[in-house]
């Protein structure tokens, strides 16, 4: 479900109007999150981390309602919710895209993750359906192999896109805390860093906590 956002009450009315038609409207930002806990807590119940901080990441992206904005057909919407579109290795060992659906509950959304990431193991190609194709999700990638410290993303120019992008890096130790890198690339006719930043600050609380 979602609904139009009225432009002419809205409080980003002139942002949005200042930003929209901009070559390169998005901004990105990079930044480490303490996952000690997270990882810890994953590894202690046989759950995969990767799974287990991936709907973390949802539900912090959906505790924020700029990132549940899009803008279709001219308009700006506000998702009820939105899930997650990620790569993940297929059986030739190059990605595909995996849907992972945002649920209620932790249970729910991982047996349907795992079935998922387990259909993308024996398939060959992207995985490109109509699920990938929504709005209504974050576009997610992950670089196991590499603990960046920024990075870019390739879009299409030259069509309208307004899905936040998330990249998680290969964690590492510092010091006695466990740390992965995340970069996140919002449309800024739709948040600012501000908003980004309550990202950063809500997901880090949610890896804190059991």
């Amino acid at each position: 479900m979602k609904h139009i956002i009225n432009l002419d009450t809205w409080i980003r009315k002139e942002h949005y109007s200042f930003f929209k038609d901009f070559q390169e409207s998005f901004f990105g930002i990079t930044a480490n999150v303490d996952c000690t806990k997270a990882y810890k807590y994953a590894k202690d119940n046989n759950l995969s981390f990767f799974l287990y901080y991936m709907y973390k990441s949802l539900i912090a992206a959906n505790a924020i309602e700029e990132f549940r904005y899009r803008i279709e057909e001219n308009k700006v919407v506000c998702y009820d919710k939105i899930h997650g579109s990620t790569t993940a290795m297929n059986a030739d060992d190059v990605f595909a895209f995996a849907f992972l659906a945002y649920t209620d509950t932790f249970d729910e959304y991982y047996k349907l993750a795992q079935q998922e990431m387990a259909k993308i193991k024996t398939i060959s190609g992207m995985n490109i359906n109509e699920d990938n194709g929504r709005l209504d999700v974050i576009h997610y990638s992950t670089i196991p192999w590499i603990s960046f410290t920024s990075l870019t993303s390739e879009r299409n120019q030259s069509q309208s896109d307004s899905i936040p992008k998330m990249t998680f890096g290969k964690y590492f130790k510092d010091g006695n805390k466990l740390l992965l890198p995340l970069a996140i690339q919002v449309h800024h006719g739709l948040m600012d860093g501000f908003h980004v930043g309550k990202y950063y600050e809500i997901f880090q609380q949610l890896l804190d906590e059991n």
